[in-house]
């Protein structure tokens, strides 16, 4: 979502979606504070990977002081139109579906939603609304006749302080693509207990069947990427456990307007074939960008991506890069072992192959990188046609903090 998991209540003049009855959720799913302290790692203890960092005691006196830092560095107007321009990607009516997939890349489930966003505000007061609504299943006691009701779950507003101090953006205005930061998945298990449960969720910490994102994860970002050829987007979820290791996949797919999106692959969740779309040489642009809303290009590249199946059956990819203004070309090719939609590389690194020409990519383990004080990053791809795919890649620093994020767009040769 493009803003912090936690619920609010925003004007009901903002919610645009009409409701037949809403419900409280599970009393643990209420967050009491407007942000819970994130769970970063850290290589500073060897019990465990990740150490907990406070968010500052006053998120208004912070936002302010950011405000009047940035008006006495005249940079603030720089930060405002890309808080707008990010703001006005996300208004509107949003109608779709979220998946939840395992990390073998299996469908648990589906469930439909719907996504109202609004704003108020003006300039550096600029915030972004937003109420999410969750279908629910038929109650055991409901009448059969009943028409199925929506829930609703209010979301923690976004402004010119969250969405730089805590979220981490990394936003490619021009490209409508952006990446976000998350401090729990409170959001993700509502929508999961809500769209499977329902009325019949009797608050229970682990539901019998019920695979819910870990209560203290270390890692929940989130890569959107919008259609190159329609008004529809993807925004898909790493939730990485405590441990550092993938927790579960889960994907939104939303069209703006007041018509559901139908994607057949996404239907269909026994698609055998899901890499075979991937093989191919893959040629087009990159541009990095640093994280928060300051954020500024850090460098452009032309890159090749060649993806194929040698013939031990390994899938193989090398990938090239040339930066702008260099005449060097760096090449890192690594070779991956294919287990039906997930593929575990060399170095470490995983591919985890979706339906709808999606793969999200992440270490094996991120408390080893940690720990041997290296950068890693999570992926995107996203083949909306047969010969163009995008790309965003979030990259974390040795201490897991967001530094920088990279779109590609590329064209099949």
């Amino acid at each position: 979502m493009a803003t912090a998991l936690s619920a609010a209540s925003p004007p009901p003049a903002y919610n645009t979606f009409s409701t037949s009855k809403s419900h409280k959720p599970p009393p643990s799913l209420w967050l009491s504070k407007p942000y819970l302290r994130p769970f970063v790692p850290s290589f500073h203890t060897k019990k465990s990977p990740f150490s907990a960092k406070l968010p500052p005691c006053s998120v208004n006196g912070d936002a302010a002081a950011a405000v009047e830092d940035g008006l006495k560095n005249g940079v603030l107007s720089i930060s405002i139109d890309v808080l707008k321009r990010f703001i006005d990607l996300n208004l509107g009516n949003w109608i779709g579906s979220f998946h939840q997939f395992d990390c073998d890349g299996n469908l648990l489930h589906k469930i439909n939603t719907k996504l109202s966003a609004s704003s108020y505000g003006e300039d550096e007061l600029m915030s972004l609304i937003q109420s999410l609504y969750i279908k629910q299943p038929r109650s055991i006691s409901s009448d059969p006749e009943d028409e199925l009701e929506w829930f609703e779950y209010k979301i923690k507003e976004t402004n010119m302080f969250t969405v730089d101090k805590y979220q981490q953006i990394g936003f490619f205005p021009k490209e409508k693509a952006f990446a976000l930061r998350y401090l729990t998945a409170g959001m993700l298990e509502t929508v999961i207990r809500q769209g499977v449960l329902g009325e019949d969720d009797a608050g229970e910490e682990s539901p019998r069947n019920l695979k819910l994102p870990s209560r203290r994860p270390a890692i929940v970002c989130e890569n959107c990427l919008y259609s190159l050829e329609q008004d529809l987007r993807i925004r898909c979820f790493h939730i990485m456990n405590p441990q550092g290791i993938l927790d579960m996949l889960l994907v939104f797919l939303e069209k703006r307007g007041s018509e559901a999106v139908i994607h057949p692959s996404f239907e269909n969740s026994k698609d055998s074939d899901r890499i075979t779309p991937h093989l191919g040489t893959w040629k087009g642009r990159s541009i990095i960008k640093r994280s928060g809303v300051y954020g500024a290009t850090i460098s452009e590249a032309d890159t090749t991506a060649v993806l194929e199946i040698d013939e031990n059956g390994q899938l193989v990819q090398d990938m090239r890069t040339k930066l702008d203004g260099s005449d060097v070309t760096t090449s890192v090719k690594w070779t991956g072992k294919i287990s039906n939609n997930l593929v575990n590389y060399d170095g470490g690194f995983q591919m985890t192959f979706l339906q709808g020409g999606i793969y999200m990519g992440c270490p094996s383990d991120v408390s080893k990188s940690v720990q041997e004080l290296k950068s890693f990053h999570l992926e995107l791809c996203w083949i909306e046609s047969p010969g163009k795919r995008q790309r965003l890649v979030r990259t974390y620093d040795v201490e897991g903090l967001a530094v920088s994020s990279t779109y590609f767009l590329e064209t099949r040769q």
